[in-house]
């Protein structure tokens, strides 16, 4: 992390807080919104957000995307998940989805947690937590994933298991069921006590 830039910018991973309800809300830092053709994703060195790749397949992100501030997929995060051998070395990412459409990433969104998706990403746990935008018009008073549209669900596990596909090289991502709030503030949980090792 560069010193200078922190200094004069809070760093959207290290900088900011995650909001005074956690694990049950958290604040996201939206890197992607659904109408987004390429990978971004936030520069962990200077914390501006950069280009990753363009995206080779044709599905689309269908909620808004981004991460947890002061978290780490670390050893505990991995534990909680099945043939995980290690975490990712990544802040904890989020879908966040809105009734309204946001147009805009690089934002911060109050979320509220309904649940997540295991993702293993050759043989590393990348976690994906899913929540709402809190307030939100349709979607606002969902307290658990079991309440939600399961088409959607399915939409968000259909993109990150396409999102890396390389035409002749194995696919190495493997997605399991949908779990629920319980268990994702678990995982929110530690994440931030993975970073706390790590970083404080």
């Amino acid at each position: 992390m560069s010193k200078d830039y922190f200094e004069s910018r809070p760093h959207p991973w290290h900088g900011l807080e995650i909001g005074a309800n956690v694990p049950q809300s958290v604040r996201a830092y939206i890197e992607m919104t659904p109408f987004d053709t390429v990978k971004y994703e936030i520069d962990k060195d200077t914390g501006y957000l950069s280009l990753d790749r363009p995206l080779r397949a044709s599905s689309q992100l269908p909620s808004l995307y981004g991460f947890i501030p002061k978290t780490y997929c670390g050893d505990r995060v991995s534990k909680l998940m099945d043939n995980a051998e290690i975490g990712d070395g990544d802040p904890l990412d989020i879908c966040v989805f809105s009734e309204r459409i946001i147009t805009r990433a690089e934002i911060l969104i109050n979320a509220r947690v309904i649940g997540g998706i295991p993702m293993l990403d050759d043989g590393e746990a990348d976690d994906k937590i899913i929540a709402v935008v809190e307030k939100d018009g349709i979607w606002g008073n969902i307290s658990d994933i079991s309440e939600f549209s399961e088409i959607l669900v399915e939409r968000v596990k259909h993109y990150f298991l396409t999102y890396k596909l390389v035409p002749g090289k194995e696919n190495r991502v493997v997605i399991g069921d949908a779990y629920g709030k319980a268990h994702a503030e678990a995982v929110i949980q530690a994440s931030i006590d993975d970073y706390n090792e790590k970083f404080v």
